[in-house]
């Protein structure tokens, strides 16, 4: 999830610079400090250092914006949502109705891209990581569930509504893209938004949505570090982590360790890779643990048929095992050409492979605090 903040971040300094000239060094430069993980490959944190270090300073003070107040927080998230939906909205009406584009551009096929057979299967899952990433946080909701009114009612609706929304939207921007831009051009194009704004309204036009996507990627870091601190603060109420990141702040009244240790974790990882790395490393991860959290589903029905369950699983057991089928699909896939990329020399490190490495650092700690809680639970 932290990871996932630093990806969010990692735009806001790519489409800054669409104003700002932000500092760059020479490629001998960025590759002075190479961090060589074996089996997995090299790290630079020197590239694009420009970038790297206005999103670690955007990080920070949204780290202390989220520290010293909840409610505040929660309000300027609201509002930069709302903004963001609507500029959206002008966005694709704006872009659709230019009369600046072509309806063929959404059945051409690229001139550039030719696969067929199993490597288009790996061409359309690849794909999907960027895809995904579009739609990852729908179930951000949950995590602050205890400090939501009715959440058996506004949990559910909230997930419903947002990815409804989301897909209306996903979908529309999209094809007002494809509309103004061929697919080939879509593809390499760093900006996409400001590219395709540029052809219709100028470079007025193309500086407005650099804008709009720094509002967006601004609000949808700050709801993530939002959401993902309350997850290391609730483990830690628990039993489940540290004892001091389960403190709350007796004046803010805020979980002020753990937004502390996730804003520092979060400027490391967005110093450990490019803004592709971090993203599939997330997509990678995210799929693993909905697989896994799917698949639990089916175990906790065996081991507890009676238990109350407030939340129903609609189509059981067919929707989950889809779910998971699919998943498994994508996280083999996704591996396997992840390997091979490396493998020919096309990326200089196995991102899949990474996030699991991440993972498993935390696998030791896991395992010691659920001894610990084992140890002092008092015998029944």
């Amino acid at each position: 999830n932290t990871a996932g903040v630093a990806s969010i971040a990692y735009v806001f300094g790519t489409y800054l610079e669409y104003f700002i000239e932000l500092p760059r060094l020479t490629e001998l430069q960025e590759k002075w400090i190479d961090l060589y993980i074996p089996f997995i490959g090299h790290i630079f944190p020197l590239q694009n250092i420009g970038v790297k270090a206005v999103t670690i300073l955007m990080v920070l003070l949204l780290t202390i914006l989220n520290y010293r107040s909840t409610k505040a927080g929660g309000k300027i998230l609201a509002s930069i949502t709302f903004l963001k939906v609507v500029a959206i909205g002008l966005v694709i009406v704006g872009l659709l109705f230019s009369g600046k584009g072509n309806m063929d551009h959404l059945f051409q096929d690229s001139t550039v891209v030719n696969l067929t057979g199993w490597a288009l299967v790996g061409g359309i899952v690849a794909a999907f990581s960027g895809a995904f990433w579009g739609y990852d946080g729908w179930n951000n909701v949950t995590f602050v569930g205890g400090e939501i009114k009715d959440p058996q009612r506004n949990i559910p609706r909230s997930l419903l509504i947002g990815i409804l929304v989301c897909i209306v939207i996903y979908v529309l921007v999209n094809v007002a893209y494809l509309y103004v831009m061929p697919i080939d051009a879509i593809a390499s194009s760093s900006m996409v938004a400001s590219d395709a704004a540029f052809i219709v309204f100028g470079v007025v036009g193309g500086g407005l949505i650099a804008f709009l996507v720094l509002l967006s990627t601004l609000g949808t870091t700050h709801g993530n570090i939002l959401a993902t601190t309350r997850i290391t603060y609730a483990m830690s109420r628990e039993g489940s982590f540290f004892a001091s990141l389960g403190k709350v702040h007796p004046g803010f009244g805020t979980p002020a360790n753990a937004i502390l240790i996730h804003g520092i974790w979060t400027s490391v990882l967005v110093l450990s890779g490019s803004f592709d790395t971090l993203t599939d490393m997330v997509i990678f991860l995210s799929f693993l643990f909905y697989g896994l959290i799917t698949f639990g589903v089916f175990i906790l029905r065996r081991k507890l048929p009676s238990a109350s369950r407030p939340y129903r699983v609609v189509g059981y057991p067919f929707v989950p095992a889809i779910f998971v089928l699919c998943t498994l699909f994508f996280l083999v896939i996704t591996l396997y050409n992840d390997i091979s990329n490396y493998i020919l020399g096309k990326t200089e490190i196995i991102n899949s492979v990474f996030g699991i490495v991440l993972m498993a650092i935390g696998m030791p700690l896991f395992w010691y605090f659920r001894r610990k809680k084992k140890s002092t639970s008092p015998a029944l």
